[in-house]
Parts: structure tokens; C-alpha cells; sequence
């Protein structure tokens, strides 16, 4: 140390490494090699008295903070609780860029419906099934590397017409600050084409849904326009707040507007849905979502599709697929609690919905929506921008780190990548990325480091039996230090009430099909194991350890149905793995 830093010892602050940890203390000469020093405030006294450091001296920090790409001890620790869904698009739908996204942790495929041709469809789930074949355990007889499917609609947006005199798709006109420009919603102006004073606007609500000092957002928010009057002829006058360019077909949003009279599916979607099923897709996520209502809509089409293909929409072993709600409107927001009711699971889109509401509460209503979805034990997604830069860098900004690591935190059953892995440069790096940073939190979320983040909201569902053997299993498995939890189910029902107790350990579900084991994927937790039949609590352990989930010596949870003479009981034993 400097002569400087020696004559600040008496009234400085130390730091002191003692092994893995870090211990706060006063100064002492004596450790003087690990002495943080800190300048005197008026010379005359410690920052730190010693009465007062005696109070606090209880409080340890640990920075036990391994590094998660390295190997571990167990498969439970290889294994990421949170789930990924990775968008496929040019720059992976190939085999081996599709193989190699697959082995770095993506568990769900989206394929989005607002590009995707039907030939990339099929080449994106032909290269997926490669994939899990190329990924199935030695010696397995059922596939067993499952990965789901998931469809996302393009939805009812609303968009401004065709710019006049553009034949090319390429050409825009610039809308100058301060000038006034009308909105039309009649066929004679999509026909003509937009000018800079004359917008066409498909939406035909438009002008009894504003009103005056409303928001029209042109362009992902790019242009603002202000409404300065709603008339009787359907048009609404604006005013332009900043200067921008505009092209054809730019997408519109209308903030705090109710647009619920907007229809829940496109032709398009209910096209679209129907050839997803004919592709054997596992969950639709539903654009634009105003209301419980258009959920109801969309699950009432999916019904009608199975009709159509002759599907058997009752066997319990394939069920239709789930509804996904993008809640992206500040519509939905006000309605947010029956369309969970009504859903099977929530997507918080938040690219449209920093653009409805302020981009300052995006981040509060993603923490709500989370909290909201645990209490009722349905799965939630966390999307948009999360690892955006990875599209063109090798690594994330620390922002993007952060973001991911608070989703985890807040509770979220999935994260999810977009343009990142559709388009981008590095689809592999950014999942493996994504993957190490989901352990990361996990692990310290479980642990008592100093500063952990609480654990999400408990899950507050129907106090059914099999809800109760579920809570007790999830408590058991804590209690005991088990390496991981067995379900046995038959419908899939089971493992979900398991994961909604959020375990820190894996949940390994044996599903009598491949297509239950799809749909569990989306729940955090949940690695599902496909079985020929639901095994016994003896058979699944010794199943789960030749598949080298487990090892001799580890202590498991397991938890199933049985029929018995008092008829069907849900169960939970401890077990030791021989």
C-alpha cells in the first residue's frame, strides 16, 4: 500500500476475503493486503463506529456466482428451469443451424405466421424432427428430446393504405411537422392511394373510437400524429408532432383507444390455424387479443378444424392445441384478468406494447402479468428485444442480461428470442447465452446469498386432493434436498399443478404420448419423458437413471394417480434412486 493509503487505515473501511466470502469489518493493519481505503470524513471519526458495525456484523455477502458454462456435478444442475422459445427463420430453419439452436437449450419452435411461407413451415418441422432424432438418448425406444410447436398469428392489425403511384413497395412520403392530415377510412382513397395529406386507415371503427388529443402512432410509434376532431363524415383531422417518412401499409396503433370491436382472427389466421393443425402445431399464439371474447373465438375455430380434419377432439391423449394470449394492446390490459381466465397461457409482447402504453410501465405491467399467471398456475412467456443486439454481436449488453435475469426473477415459464434467432447472425450463440443466463439466476434465486430476489408469487389455485399431493411433493422435495421430482401422469394434468408450486429442482413427467409431452414443454420445470404406458413409481426411477437423469444414491420425490379400492388417489412417496 501507498505511504497515502497506510495513513487512512485508522479511519478507513476494510474488506476482507475469508475462502468464498467477502466479510465487511474495521480497519486492521494486520489485513491490510485486502484493505479497501476510503478517505476520512473531518478526520476525526471512523465511517464505521464500532457499536454500530456490531449491529450489522451478521450481514455476510458470498459472491457464490460459478460460471454456468462450465460441466456439473449432476444432470439436474445441467438442466434450465425456465423454458426458451426460439423464433425460426432464414438464418436457422437449415438442419444443422436447426440441430445446433435444438442442442443449446430452445424448447419450443415459433414459427411466425406474419412471414413464414407454408414451404418454410415445412421445411422449419422436418428439420426439427431431424433434429430431435439426432438428439435422442442411446437406447431410448420412445422419442424422448421432445420439442413443442408453436404458431403465432399475424392478427387483426391495423395499417395505412397503399401510397399512391407506389409500384415498387419502396417508395414513402415525408409527413411534416405541424402539417394537418386527414385519416379516411372509405374504399374511394384506398383506391386512389395515401398522400402526405390523405391517409387511408383500415379500420373502419377509426373515428368513433378517437376522440380529440388522442394518439395515432404510425410506424411502430416512428410518427405521432394528435387528433384535433372526429367528424360526422367518418375522416379524423390530425395534426403531425414530428417529421417522418412513411411507406405503404405501415402499421398502426391507436394507445388507450378501445379498438375491442376489432375481430379476434384475420381469414388469414383462420386459414392459418387450420393448416397448423394439419402440421400437428401445439400452441397458437393469438396477435392482438382485445378481450375473453376473441379468446373464446379462436378456441371455437380450433374446435371446428378438428371437426373438419375428423380429429377426435375428446382423447385426452391429443389435445388440441393451446391458446397462447399476446397481450399487446392497452385494451387488453384492461381486460387482462378474463383473458387469463379464458387462455391457456400468456405472452407478453412487448413490442406493440411499448407502443400502446408508456415504454416506462412496460417493465411494471410485464412484472404484474407474471405475478398474475403464477397465481393461477397457467404458463407465461416473456418476449421481444432480449437479446437484440446478439442479431449482429457475438455477445449481449449487459441491459440484455439484466432483462433476461429479472424475467427469470419475476417468474416468467419462458423467455423468448426473435429476430435474434430468425434473422440474426449468431441463432446458436444466442440461445446458449440465453440458456447459461437462465442457470445463472436460477441458481441464485435459489440460494441465500445476501440480495436474492424473492420468490415469485405462490400459486393460489383450486385446493383440490391433487393440488394438495402437489404443494406437499414440492414441499417434501425442499425439505429432504431431493435431486429432482417424478409425475406419472396420464393426461398431463398432474405434472402442471407441480410446476405451479415452482420446485428448484427438475420435474421429470412420464407422458403416455409424445403430443402431452409437447404440450408440458411450456411449463417451467417440466422435462417430460415419453413411456409406453404411465410406469410405476420403481419402474420410472429406474427409467429416468438409465436415461442418465439420475444417479444411485440420489433421493427423488415421486407423485401419481393410482387406482386403488378407494378408488383414484393421487399419491407421493420418497424414493431412493438404487
Amino acid at each position: 500500500l501507498s505511504e497515502s493509503c497506510r495513513g487512512m487505515l485508522r479511519s478507513s473501511v476494510t474488506i476482507a476475503r475469508r475462502g468464498s466470502s467477502w466479510l465487511r469489518t474495521p480497519s486492521s493493519p494486520a489485513i491490510a493486503a485486502s484493505t479497501l481505503c476510503v478517505a476520512p470524513q473531518n478526520n476525526s471519526r471512523p465511517l464505521v463506529d464500532g457499536a454500530r458495525f456490531e449491529h450489522v456484523r451478521g450481514f455476510k455477502t458470498t459472491f457464490d456466482l460459478p460460471d454456468p458454462s462450465l460441466p456439473k456435478d449432476s444432470h439436474s444442475e445441467s438442466l434450465a428451469l425456465s423454458k426458451i422459445v426460439a423464433t425460426i427463420g432464414p438464418t436457422s430453419e437449415q438442419a444443422e443451424p436447426l440441430f445446433q439452436v435444438t442442442k443449446a437449450g430452445m424448447r419450443i419452435m415459433r414459427l411466425n405466421f406474419s412471414h413464414a411461407t407454408p414451404e418454410e413451415v415445412e421445411l422449419r418441422t422436418v428439420n426439427l424432427d431431424a433434429a430431435q432424432q439426432q438428439l435422442q438418448p442411446p437406447g431410448s425406444k420412445q422419442p424422448q428430446s421432445v420439442r413443442s410447436i408453436l404458431l403465432d398469428t399475424k392478427g387483426p392489425e391495423i395499417r395505412t393504405g397503399k401510397l399512391q403511384n407506389d409500384d415498387s413497395g419502396h417508395e414513402t412520403v415525408t409527413l411534416e411537422a405541424c402539417a394537418t392530415v386527414t385519416l379516411h377510412t372509405d374504399a374511394a382513397i384506398r383506391d386512389h392511394g395515401s398522400t402526405a395529406t390523405d391517409l387511408f386507415v383500415d379500420y373502419p371503427g377509426l373515428s368513433t373510437s378517437l376522440e380529440p388529443g388522442r394518439k395515432v402512432l404510425l410506424d411502430d410509434g416512428a410518427i405521432i400524429l394528435t387528433v384535433n376532431a372526429c367528424n360526422a363524415d367518418g375522416t379524423v383531422t390530425t395534426t403531425v408532432e414530428n417529421t417522418g417518412d412513411l411507406r405503404s401499409r405501415a402499421g398502426v396503433n391507436l394507445p388507450y383507444t378501445d379498438t375491442s370491436d376489432l375481430p379476434a382472427m384475420s381469414e388469414k389466421d383462420k386459414a392459418d390455424i387450420k393448416y397448423g393443425m394439419t402440421m400437428d402445431i401445439d400452441f397458437v399464439a393469438a396477435s392482438f387479443i382485445q378481450t375473453a371474447d376473441g379468446v373464446r373465438a379462436i378456441r371455437s375455430h380450433i374446435q371446428q378444424c378438428a371437426d373438419e380434419l375428423g380429429w377426435n377432439k375428446d382423447d385426452p391423449h391429443k389435445p388440441l392445441p393451446a391458446i397462447i394470449s399476446k397481450i399487446e394492446t392497452a385494451s387488453a390490459l384492461s381486460h387482462f384478468d378474463d383473458i387469463l381466465e379464458a387462455s391457456d397461457g400468456i405472452m407478453v409482447a412487448r413490442g406493440d406494447l411499448g407502443v400502446e402504453i408508456p415504454l416506462t410501465q412496460v417493465t411494471n405491467a410485464q412484472k404484474e402479468m407474471v405475478a398474475a399467471c403464477n397465481a393461477v398456475g397457467k404458463p407465461v412467456i416473456v418476449a421481444t428485444q432480449m437479446l437484440e443486439s446478439m442479431a449482429k454481436n457475438p455477445r449481449p449488453t449487459r441491459a440484455e442480461v439484466a432483462d433476461v435475469t429479472n424475467a427469470v426473477y419475476d417468474g416468467a415459464d419462458a423467455v423468448m428470442t426473435s429476430g435474434e434467432t430468425a434473422k440474426g447472425k449468431f441463432p446458436t450463440d444466442t440461445i446458449r447465452t440465453m440458456n447459461e443466463i437462465i442457470m445463472a439466476a436460477e441458481k441464485y434465486q435459489a440460494s441465500e446469498g445476501v440480495g436474492h430476489p424473492q420468490k415469485p408469487v405462490s400459486f393460489v389455485g383450486d385446493k383440490t386432493p391433487d393440488s394438495a399431493v402437489a404443494k406437499a411433493a414440492v414441499a417434501a422435495a425442499a425439505e429432504r434436498g431431493s435431486e429432482a421430482i417424478l409425475v406419472l401422469t396420464h393426461h398431463g394434468s398432474l405434472p402442471r399443478l407441480v410446476a405451479a408450486n415452482r420446485p428448484s429442482i427438475p420435474i421429470y413427467a412420464f407422458c403416455p404420448t409424445a403430443k402431452i409431452a409437447r404440450r408440458l414443454q411450456i411449463h417451467r420445470g417440466i422435462h417430460p419423458i415419453v413411456s409406453s404406458g404411465v410406469p410405476d413409481a420403481e419402474e420410472a426411477v429406474t427409467h429416468a437413471k438409465e436415461m442418465g437423469f439420475l444417479h444411485s444414491g440420489e433421493e427423488v420425490v415421486v407423485v401419481s394417480m393410482d387406482d386403488t379400492t378407494l378408488g383414484r388417489t393421487a399419491s407421493m412417496k420418497l424414493a431412493y434412486v438404487p
